[in-house]
């Protein structure tokens, strides 16, 4: 990946609806050698998907919690149940694996507390074997972006 491949990641990151030719433009190049880069960067991995970002507030999505679990349990069987369990909720956004006092961290986010209430009972009555769930919510969120460093 060179300082082209890098720029044209950051451009999409900030804006993935951008014209070719502007995109080509912004990079001094032209259409094709700029379409063929990015077609390279999708075909490698790179870039994963083109997505729309949407304003959780705006759409009634006003509570975030981060939930960190710890279990006794780490047999593959209860393991793969698991992640298939919390892979189904909608509400989870993100989903750790983690190594220090918790072994696993979920953000969530939902309507209000009613809704993680819902969320919560019905994550723990759908997994056995959780000694402990515990749950901490944003007050405000000072800083949110799905841009990777480059």
């Amino acid at each position: 990946m060179d300082k082209i491949d890098k720029h044209i990641l950051k451009l999409l990151q900030q804006d993935c609806s951008l014209p070719l030719q502007q995109l080509a433009d912004k990079l001094n190049l032209t259409t094709t050698p700029c379409w063929n880069r990015i077609k390279r960067l999708e075909n490698q991995g790179m870039i994963k998907q083109r997505v729309a970002l949407l304003d959780a507030d705006k759409v009634g999505l006003e509570l975030i919690a981060f939930v960190q679990i710890k279990t006794q349990q780490h047999s593959e069987a209860w393991f793969e149940h698991f992640v298939l369990q919390v892979k189904g909720f909608s509400q989870v956004m993100e989903f750790y694996r983690m190594a220090g006092e918790y072994d696993y961290m979920l953000k969530v986010l939902v309507k209000d507390m009613r809704s993680y209430d819902q969320f919560y009972k019905t994550l723990v009555n759908n997994v056995s074997g959780l000694t402990d769930v515990n749950s901490s919510f944003a007050m405000e969120q000072l800083k949110y972006t799905t841009e990777l460093p480059l």
